[in-house]
């Protein structure tokens, strides 16, 4: 199981910054949305905030 951690959390920064990318591209290509992606920016924090103190246990 100790082999499959290290996997599950490249996978995570993986589709972070690729989720991260996307909206970037999203918010230079049309700045109208940032207000809500920022928004939406925000809840992402969270939910990682929230897996970090899990994983930390």
């Amino acid at each position: 199981m100790s082999s499959l951690i290290p996997v599950v959390l490249l996978l995570l920064v993986l589709v972070t910054l690729l989720l991260a990318g996307g909206i970037g591209w999203a918010v230079h290509r049309y700045p109208a949305l940032s207000a809500p992606v920022t928004a939406a920016g925000a809840a992402v924090m969270l939910v990682v905030a929230c897996l970090a103190i899990i994983g930390a246990r």
